[in-house]
């Protein structure tokens, strides 16, 4: 292949579709696709599936220790959008990713509602799948005669909080709630008049030795004043890295803090000068995210009325902007103000706990094995729901409300799955009389990002048993193949299976970042769990990730062309090899505790809103401190040591204090009782 040719398949992997405006910088190139340029046919019009190879060799590597640093750089070029031919591009792109993004500018449309739960987008995305299955010929799976597979389950249940009295005065004065002051969601009840004390960030330990408390830091009889975020410098921008930050500054982390050493009440306050902070009272809805219900007052005050508090409380009538720099530099730590000025602050608060019932459908189609193989199966799948409106999930709370298209997750691995129906359709048509090949279930998942509650009905109600399939490949974002690097996972999950896959890796032209355990957060999990070999194929992560900004018009078609032609020669591989692969129990993944921090505990933890508070043991690892300590599957972990374990947060929160070798005791639940279990950690590499 030609420089000139090398070059415009990259022009073609990155352009702007359908009119959008780019400018992804790189190589410092300049292309331009005029309406009368001669533009050359590309390599990609070869038919998927007949291997590519043809831009350099494959290589593989080793991924990073967790998925969510898979994140390639940009490798593109600037093209001009006000001349650029998207006909001839299409053309070039060849009729297999035109399609692929096609499907993908289906489903993100906003027509689909961001594929939410519950909602008609949802129910139409199901019956587009199953239009394009029967469009190819696909057999239903499902019993009755049906490509769909419903199911019910419920989530695990929102808290509601509803605040029955909420009064504060200062030395008398009664301020106005939700003007100076607001009831914050994770308050406890109770009637208190106290004097103040500053607490500053309220932070336990910090990096370089930082603390705001010292061994006898008491405030019992006290109200605390506490300072929101972590140290920030002159700009008001933070002065720790962003995981000290997330470590030690979180606010369910610091309250805990203050509540354990016997304040009365916490009176929080947003300090001045923090760079692209929010400068406003919290509400009701979003502070109930800020960590369990305390049982003490809990309330947020707006900057003036602190101000008034410190000035009074302090002989030399500082302001609130020097008590944050003070607290800042670690000058200070907790700091009694006078005990003339007194806060009186009284909260009934009530808390209901609710579920939602809601229903799902899995989709899924059967092309036909032919010959002594046609008995086992490849399954080839992804999921097809995403966020809706940002209601549920790990929204930033400024995209909630907003409409989430969720084109490269997932429906630029849903669009993967519907292209390989139609071209493993058309090769199986070509077959040879009497070669053996095995069939395979394409199928998608609902309720992903609801804790794989999709993959996880499936796997506990599958029409095909597990031991008859040889490999599962899973699609999870694929739509953003950057500087030719893509992440597989799984690789280790069946005996000989990284063998198999190597020459297609090595063939593919691309860089193939490899991790042998599955992914442990999306549908391949659900068949690790059944002992199935599993493999995940993914993109990498982006700052578009799970927001209103993952548009159709950002994912890259050329690059899905040649990952799904890489998936392609894989499954028709495996389904021709005359062997069944075993499978083999790997090393923990990436998205399971291994990279959190320097040490492992070697759980799969379970995915969703499985059990009410702490973290339920999906299973647990050969050879690990978990299985070494005696954990076993089905235990939920409740408490590490002295501090409560209510989610995957304080788990791992934990697993970063701790070294190898370091002893501690984790409490589980098992079958009803509390077990108390000395579990010694080991470091966190492979195995």
């Amino acid at each position: 292949m030609s420089r000139f040719h090398r070059l415009l398949r990259q022009v073609v992997a990155c352009v702007a579709l359908l009119g959008f405006p780019i400018l992804l910088a790189c190589q410092n190139s300049r292309t331009t696709y005029a309406d009368n340029a001669p533009v050359p046919a590309l390599i990609s019009d070869r038919p998927l599936g007949e291997g590519s190879g043809s831009i350099g060799s494959g290589r593989v590597v080793e991924a990073p220790a967790r998925i969510t640093d898979f994140a390639p750089m940009e490798a593109s070029i600037t093209v001009d959008a006000a001349t650029v031919n998207l006909r001839r591009i299409f053309e070039d792109l060849g009729p297999e990713a035109t399609l692929w993004y096609q499907h993908v500018q289906t489903l993100a449309n906003p027509f689909f509602e961001g594929r939410a739960p519950a909602t008609r987008g949802l129910d139409l995305t199901d019956d587009y799948i199953e239009f394009y299955f029967r469009q190819y010929g696909l057999e239903p799976v499902f019993p009755d005669g049906s490509y769909q597979q419903p199911f019910n389950y419920s989530t695990r249940g929102t808290t509601t909080v509803d605040v029955e009295v909420g009064t504060l005065a200062v030395n008398g004065r009664p301020l106005k709630r939700s003007r100076d002051f607001v009831v914050l969601g994770n308050s406890g009840s109770g009637d208190v008049t106290a004097p103040v004390t500053f607490v500053g960030y309220g932070i336990a330990e910090g990096p370089g030795g930082y603390t705001s408390f010292d061994e006898e830091t008491d405030l019992s009889g006290r109200i605390a004043l506490l300072l929101r975020y972590a140290p920030m410098d002159d700009q008001g921008e933070p002065q720790w890295s962003e995981a000290d930050h997330r470590l030690q500054a979180g606010l369910a982390r610091k309250m805990k803090s203050v509540a354990d050493r016997g304040a009365a009440a916490i009176v929080l306050v947003n300090p001045p000068g923090a760079a692209d902070a929010p400068d406003r009272l919290e509400s009701l809805q979003r502070s109930r995210r800020f960590g369990p219900g305390l049982d003490i007052p809990v309330v947020q005050v707006t900057a003036e009325t602190a101000q008034a508090i410190v000035s009074g409380g302090d002989p030399n009538g500082q302001d609130l902007l020097g008590w944050r720099l003070l607290a800042d530099s670690g000058s200070v730590g907790t700091v009694a103000l006078d005990d003339a000025v007194e806060i009186a602050v009284e909260t009934v608060v009530h808390r209901t706990r609710s579920s939602t019932e809601l229903s799902g459908n899995n989709v899924g189609g059967i092309l036909r094995g032919q010959g002594d193989l046609a008995d086992e199966w490849v399954v080839i799948g992804a999921h097809h729901d995403h966020v809706g409106r940002g209601d549920h999930g790990g929204i930033m709370p400024r995209n909630r409300g907003k409409l989430h298209p969720g084109a490269d997750d997932n429906a630029s691995g849903t669009a993967g799955v519907l292209v390989l129906a139609k071209t493993l359709t058309e090769a199986y048509e070509e077959a040879r009389v009497g070669e053996d090949l095995r069939s395979i279930l394409f199928v998608t998942f609902d309720g992903e990002e609801m804790g794989l509650r999709g993959s996880r009905h499936f796997a506990d109600h599958s029409p095909i048993g597990p031991e008859k399939m040889t490999l599962m490949l899973n699609m999870d974002m694929i739509g953003r193949l950057r500087s030719r690097h893509l992440s597989v996972l799984g690789t280790d999950t069946g005996e000989g299976l990284m063998e198999m896959l190597r020459p297609h890796f090595e063939s593919s032209g691309l860089t193939i970042a490899v991790n042998g355990g599955g992914s442990g957060r999306s549908d391949d999990a659900s068949f690790h769990r059944m002992g199935v070999p599993a493999l995940h194929f993914f993109t990498g992560m982006h700052p578009d990730y799970t927001s209103p900004a993952d548009q159709a018009y950002t994912v890259n078609p050329a690059g899905a062309e040649e990952i799904l032609d890489l998936m392609h020669r894989i499954a028709y591989d495996m389904a021709g090899r005359p062997h069944k692969l075993a499978y083999k129990e790997a090393a923990a993944g990436p998205g399971q505790d291994r990279g959190y921090g320097p040490v492992r505990l070697g759980i799969r933890p379970g995915m969703g809103d499985d059990v009410e508070t702490g973290v339920l043991i999906d299973s647990v690892s050969e050879g690990t401190a978990a299985a070494e300590g005696g954990m076993i599957g089905g235990d939920v972990i409740v408490q590490w040591n002295d501090s409560e374990i209510t989610g995957l947060r304080e788990l791992f929160e934990q697993l970063q204090q701790h070294q190898p070798g370091d002893t501690v005791k984790i409490t589980v639940l098992r079958a009803g009782r509390r077990v108390e279990l000395d579990v010694t950690l080991k470091g966190g590499g492979r195995g």
